[in-house]
């Protein structure tokens, strides 16, 4: 007696409880993709936008200039230049109400402290999602696999004569949950570690331009040019 073992027909042939178990485990892989590719367009426009401000920036044009260029409407602000807009902004509103130095460059800091926290949760936002994928589909596909290999003992129990053919349908079908656990698991697990190693990069980057932001405007709080290229290039 031949035995239909291909995928479809095992899915379709599975326990209830071992189908919901499929299903699950199908959405939450399908779910993780669509994240790992929105984050990943996401981190590339963080990391394009952080080099293109970077570029303008350090060029040598003034200060004011690259801030009144920022806030033009048409102008798609990358997080690097939403952070610069929030420090420059809190520093001339501190400077017209002619505060001492000391209270303006901690106003400048505190802004852009703000600025980069609003950065950092949109960058991590649903990241902990894959990290849950990663750790529970393992799980999930395992129970079902117990579930399945138990039914088919169970049957197994109830016949007079069992055959490896009786018995080789349920566990294959068993077997297909851990697969299915382990495809969800793995491709979330890698896009948890290399999302969150891309926001740590990203969040460094912020805070180094922070403080040779910081230190430009210090000097000009002494008399300097407000000009960005004045700064040493790190």
């Amino acid at each position: 007696m031949s035995v239909d073992l291909s995928v479809t027909h095992l899915i379709l042939e599975a326990s209830l409880v071992v189908q919901l178990v499929m299903l699950i485990l199908l959405l939450a892989s399908i779910s993780s993709w669509a994240l790992i590719i929105r984050k990943i367009r996401q981190l590339k426009r963080a990391d394009g936008g952080a080099t293109a401000f970077e570029d303008t920036f350090w060029s040598g044009g003034n200060l004011n200039d690259i801030y009144a260029q920022s806030e033009q409407p048409d102008i798609d602000a990358g997080g690097l230049e939403r952070i610069f807009r929030a420090g420059f902004r809190e520093f001339t509103r501190m400077r017209k109400q002619n505060a001492q130095p000391e209270p303006t460059i901690e106003g400048a800091q505190r802004a852009m402290r703000i600025a980069l926290n609003r950065e950092m949760d949109q960058l991590e936002a649903w990241v902990p999602y894959l990290a849950t994928v990663g750790s529970t589909s393992p799980y999930i596909g395992l129970f079902g696999t117990v579930w399945g290999i138990m039914n088919s003992f169970l049957a197994l129990g109830a016949m007079q004569q069992a055959t490896l053919a009786t018995v080789a349908p349920g566990i294959a079908e068993a077997l297909i949950a851990t697969a299915l656990g382990l495809f969800a698991a793995i491709p979330a697990v890698i896009a948890y570690n290399r999302f969150s190693s891309q926001s740590e990069r990203m969040t460094n980057r912020y805070e180094i331009f922070m403080e040779e932001f910081t230190s430009i405007l210090q000097r000009h709080l002494q008399g300097r040019s407000m000009s960005g290229g004045t700064a040493e290039h790190p």
